[in-house]
């Protein structure tokens, strides 16, 4: 082992002038590599349920219950979904509950990676139902609101076509959740099949590393998610919101989990590069997924500044459903921005909740 002897260098930044230049560069020094993590996912909750180390989560509701239709929560397979209870005060979960709303998140945790195996549809086939079941008995109510975010948009859209008739679905709230991948941006180019070895990969990881999804993601914006995280911090070194908020968001985005091998498969194969579902060519254990079986009251939520899921892949829903109530609400906002940050938090919480609640009467 090659020891390195810092004090030089430790000497040498003592030696600097102690103006406000240095304060500034001190304090980027700390943000970087000796402030502690924050604190994320602070909202009470109580598990009631698990299943292969996915768990459902209930969040107690702060106020006397009000809306008598409970909320289950879907989120992606890759990430945490504490993106949805960041922090007090930036936190959508939190929002809801101080408004009486009875809110339960799918938590799939590992769920799947020991069995590199397992398919998307098994998530949505083994899990979502029953953890639908478990809401309604858990909360006495008679109907039930799915809340579904990227990927687990999807998740809920395709599930709720194959149990609209099933379950009592009342409403269906979709954010940023890609249904048409016909032009996916830069994926359609990077995932097509003629060059991207899909098979070769899935056998080669296994279960797919975070981190290999994570810089196709960063190669969407290559310069703004590299040199721009550490000039945005520099920039704002001396507004402690600003920081907070910027340690948040780089714990989330770097704390993602792998992607289980075949639901990976079938998630770049029939959705990218065959784009089955908007298509009704999608097939869940030998069940045709149609689109238009939802008829649930829908609100469909497009980010106009997402760089991973284009406005044109989520549009096409609303003219696919056979829902009489659908609305498609635009907002100015990121993929992630939608749904944290004082914008989000002043504008995106206040309409969806109000949305859920006109619509749960």
């Amino acid at each position: 082992m090659v020891t390195v002897d810092t004090t030089p260098l430790k000497e040498w930044f003592e030696s600097l002038p102690k103006n406000k230049d240095f304060e500034k560069l001190q304090r980027f020094n700390k943000v970087l590599f000796t402030d502690p993590e924050p604190q994320v996912g602070q909202t009470p909750k109580e598990m009631i349920w698990t299943k292969n180390k996915a768990k459902l989560y209930r969040y107690q509701p702060n106020k006397v219950k009000t809306n008598k239709v409970p909320i289950l929560m879907i989120y992606a397979l890759i990430n945490k979904p504490y993106i949805l209870d960041l922090y007090p005060g930036n936190s959508f979960i939190e929002y809801l509950t101080d408004r009486g709303h009875d809110v339960y998140l799918l938590d799939w945790g590992t769920a799947g990676f020991e069995d590199r195996h397992m398919k998307l549809e098994d998530y949505i086939v083994d899990y979502i139902p029953r953890a639908v079941k478990k809401v309604l008995k858990h909360s006495g109510a008679k109907e039930i609101t799915m809340f579904g975010y990227c990927m687990g948009g999807t998740m809920t859209a395709i599930f709720t076509a194959l149990y609209q008739k099933k379950l009592p679905i009342r409403n269906v709230v979709l954010l940023t959740s890609p249904i048409d991948f016909e032009d996916a941006g830069l994926y359609t180019n990077w995932l097509d099949k003629r060059y991207f070895k899909l098979d070769n990969i899935v056998e080669t990881f296994g279960n797919v590393p975070f981190e290999f999804i994570d810089f196709g993601n960063k190669l969407l914006n290559p310069l703004s998610n590299t040199v721009g995280v550490y000039v945005n911090v520099a920039s704002n070194i001396e507004n402690e919101e600003k920081i907070l908020n910027w340690k948040l968001m780089q714990k989330w985005l770097n704390d993602g989990v792998p992607f289980p091998g075949e639901a990976y498969r079938q998630w770049i194969r029939e959705f990218y590069q065959e784009n089955k579902l908007i298509n009704d060519e999608l097939e869940v254990r030998g069940e045709r997924v149609l689109l238009s079986n939802i008829t649930a009251n829908l609100l469909n939520i497009v980010a106009t500044r997402d760089n991973i899921v284009l406005p044109q892949q989520i549009e096409p829903l609303n003219d696919k459903v056979s829902s009489k109530n659908k609305t498609l609400h635009v907002v100015n906002a990121g993929h992630v921005s939608v749904i944290t940050g004082k914008r989000a938090v002043a504008e995106n919480y206040p309409f969806i909740e109000q949305w859920i609640t006109e619509n749960s009467k």
